[in-house]
């Protein structure tokens, strides 16, 4: 017990915790994960978890997968490291990016490796700015995303996202950088409107803007399949249906943020499979290693590569990269992982698994005084809590009900993800029927307790 307290005091002296309160991280301290195995993680003071989060929305293949940890291994004996600046390569990457290029969505040609989804979305951003300044087209560089969307937290990508913890403190978002409304019909539509009215409605939205911006300005919308962070939500119906032609009509890019729906989440290969869609760019990351390594894709379409390996010359070399882009332990890793996937057929799973999922919380939630609603595809959902008979109404996020329930799961052995007043579920995609019901019952004995101490308070 010593040793995890020293642990927990080096921890609060030495670390900054992304995404944690700093006062309060001070006072309580963090919980030290140990070790893992499935789908199942044990603390230093050895208590058990479900993982319903994949750790971040990542581990897709589970924990504990020995060929990852060989792959990387051997990878690192033969090369450890070597940058692909300057026309150097290394086996693993040029490997991955055919492999990536086989099955990503669109008219894939190239992939640029990057260490994150932030990474990624930033290059992606400098991508399409690049695009359009060697099409001779300079003032097209406005980049429309949605609210409640999130691309991650370097200064453009940070600047994509739609959440407002992401921008208040940190003077963002930057010029350029604009949004329209979340596609969640429980909240966002009008009352009687149809999820295709909304949709529509949305798409006219999305129009009027650009052409208030002025078609020559804007450049490109980013969307993710099935929003993650903004609280799990899937799109109304015929929602990429009405916004797709409006970005054709004005030369707009549409950039897929695959980084949570990708490799297998939805019950599909990528996000974009479920829909049908073509985007020109695909941001990847989480799912590509299953978080065993940093490791994230831009990956290009031949419309964009087109444009760069035709008109670049002029320019010199181009002009963006990390120290670690193409890493070759990074690939091995992806390539152990994509093997799995496949292999395994975890998508394939993931549907199957995910139906039984979003079956069970519908079932076991529907009717519950305090469940709004509840949403997802595949293996991701969301919970939303609201008070009891409040219709759409909302809890005021001073109470923090969202984050009370996720602390209630974790005394009963389980991993939520708490998004506001939404309760996230996105488990590792080796997950048994058996283990989501253990998954669904947890939760429901968590929020019955919780849902006495909001009575007994007076707010649920």
């Amino acid at each position: 017990m010593r040793d995890r307290r020293d642990l927990a005091e080096l921890d609060k002296q030495s670390l900054l915790h992304p995404f944690t309160s700093i006062s309060e991280h001070l006072e309580g301290g963090p919980r030290i994960m140990d070790r893992a195995q499935g789908v199942i993680i044990r603390d230093r003071d050895g208590r058990e978890y479900i993982d319903a989060m994949a750790g971040l929305w990542c581990v897709n293949v589970g924990y504990g997968r020995e060929e990852i940890a060989h792959a990387m291994a051997e990878q690192a004996r033969r090369l450890p490291f070597y940058h692909s600046f300057a026309s150097s390569s290394n086996e693993p990457a040029i490997r991955l990016a055919e492999r990536l290029l086989r099955d990503a969505p669109g008219q894939p040609s190239v992939v640029f490796f990057a260490n994150s989804g932030s990474e990624a979305n930033e290059t992606q951003v400098k991508l399409v700015w690049y695009y359009n300044n060697l099409r001779g087209k300079p003032a097209k560089k406005k980049i429309i995303a949605r609210t409640g969307g999130y691309h991650g937290v370097t200064l453009g990508a940070a600047s994509l996202s739609g959440l407002p913890l992401l921008h208040g403190s940190f003077d963002l978002p930057l010029p350029g950088f604009l949004h329209v409304t979340k596609p969640h019909h429980y909240r966002e539509a009008r009352d009687g409107e149809s999820e295709r009215e909304f949709s529509a409605r949305l798409a006219r939205e999305l129009e009027e803007l650009i052409l208030r911006e002025g078609p020559e300005t804007v450049a490109a919308f980013v969307a993710e399949p099935v929003m993650a962070a903004g609280g799990v939500i899937p799109p109304p119906e015929g929602y990429f249906e009405a916004i797709v032609p409006v970005l054709r009509e004005y030369d707009v890019l549409f950039i897929a943020d695959e980084v949570v729906c990708g490799f297998g989440r939805l019950g599909t290969a990528y996000g974009s499979d479920t829909f049908a869609l073509e985007p020109d760019l695909v941001t990847v990351a989480k799912g590509l290693t299953s978080a065993y390594f940093p490791m994230s894709a831009a990956i290009v379409s031949e419309k964009v590569w087109g444009v760069l390996r035709e008109r670049s010359a002029p320019h010199g070399p181009f002009g963006h990269g990390h120290t670690t882009s193409a890493h070759p332990v990074g690939a091995a890793a992806a390539l152990a992982n994509l093997d799995i996937l496949e292999g395994e057929k975890l998508a394939q799973r993931a549907a199957r698994v995910g139906a039984h999922l979003q079956t069970r919380l519908r079932d076991a939630l529907s009717g519950h005084p305090l469940v709004g609603e509840v949403r997802g595809l595949g293996l991701i959902a969301g919970v939303e809590l609201a008070p009891s008979g409040s219709g759409r109404g909302e809890f005021d996020a001073s109470l923090g009900v969202g984050r009370r329930l996720a602390e209630r799961l974790l005394d009963e052995g389980l991993i939520c993800r708490a998004l506001g007043n939404t309760l996230a579920f996105s488990p590792p995609l080796v997950i048994s029927e058996a283990e989501v019901d253990e998954v669904v019952d947890r939760f429901g004995r968590g929020l019955d307790r919780l849902t006495g101490e909001l009575e007994a308070e007076g707010v649920a």
